[in-house]
């Protein structure tokens, strides 16, 4: 590859073309592009360096794998490992069993302790509500039936809360004190709300003595359907309530 030049006044220059160096290679003019040359000689290096890079960087991990001298049987292993994995997961139904054992075994443990809790609560229960009743003034004063026959028709509308008894009207409401507003009322003032709604209130309440052969017994209405006291007795509370919701009233 020659320079190709030219003589002018007897001085001898280099000839160019588009501000290229022309060079003869083989009778041919070539126009060398030294600026584009040098770019592409950048640009080679720059590649075979990211080469020789990523040549290293396979070499570096395919030392993780020397001494394998049979990849399909590797690949079994690795197979077989993935398995041995999956048996794991189903083991895992065998800690789930365990731990279902456990908590069953605790809640035997303690179940005597719940019984005893739900025994005393119903206890409590009985004693606060039961003992209501059994107590009220209201009721002597009031009402013609007897402590246990207004329990068994009113005594769902009663609960303990915070020790204390309280009553709900027919719409699951608490029954508020109308003496200290904002307040729940106490038993006495619960039942004689409860009283003040009961459809058939006075079939239950009080009324005057009547004296006379036709007269009715204190309480009692003429027409009123009659159960003997004896009778209401030997009824289950459940029976009792309907006896009471049917309007039947008490006699000796």
């Amino acid at each position: 590859m020659e320079l190709k030049t030219t003589v002018i006044d007897g001085v001898t220059y280099a000839v160019v073309q588009d501000g290229k160096p022309v060079y003869v290679e083989g009778g041919k003019e070539v126009a060398f592009d030294a600026v584009g040359t040098r770019q592409t000689i950048t640009r080679l290096n720059g590649e075979a360096q990211g080469h020789r890079e990523r040549a290293e960087k396979a070499e570096g991990q395919l030392k993780g794998f020397e001494g394998i001298k049979d990849p399909a049987a590797a690949i079994k292993a690795l197979e077989t490992v993935a398995n041995l994995d999956q048996k794991k997961l189903i083991d895992a139904g065998e800690v789930e069993r365990v731990k279902t054992e456990a908590i069953r075994a605790v809640e035997e443990r303690f179940k005597p302790i719940v019984e005893e809790r739900d025994r005393l609560q119903s206890d409590l229960y009985g004693e606060k509500v039961g003992g209501s009743f059994a107590r009220s003034k209201f009721i002597a004063d009031k009402l013609a039936i007897p402590a246990d026959f207004a329990q068994a028709r009113f005594e769902k509308h009663f609960k303990v809360e915070g020790g204390k008894t309280v009553g709900y009207d027919s719409n699951g409401n608490l029954i508020y004190s109308r003496a200290r507003p904002g307040e729940p009322a106490d038993f006495e003032e619960s039942l004689e709300f409860l009283v003040e709604a009961y459809p058939q209130k006075d079939l239950i309440l009080k009324g005057e003595i009547k004296s006379g052969g036709g007269a009715s017994q204190p309480g009692q209405q003429m027409g009123a359907k009659i159960i003997k006291q004896a009778q209401f007795d030997a009824l289950p509370p459940k029976e009792r309530a309907a006896k009471m919701a049917e309007g039947y009233q008490l006699a000796p």
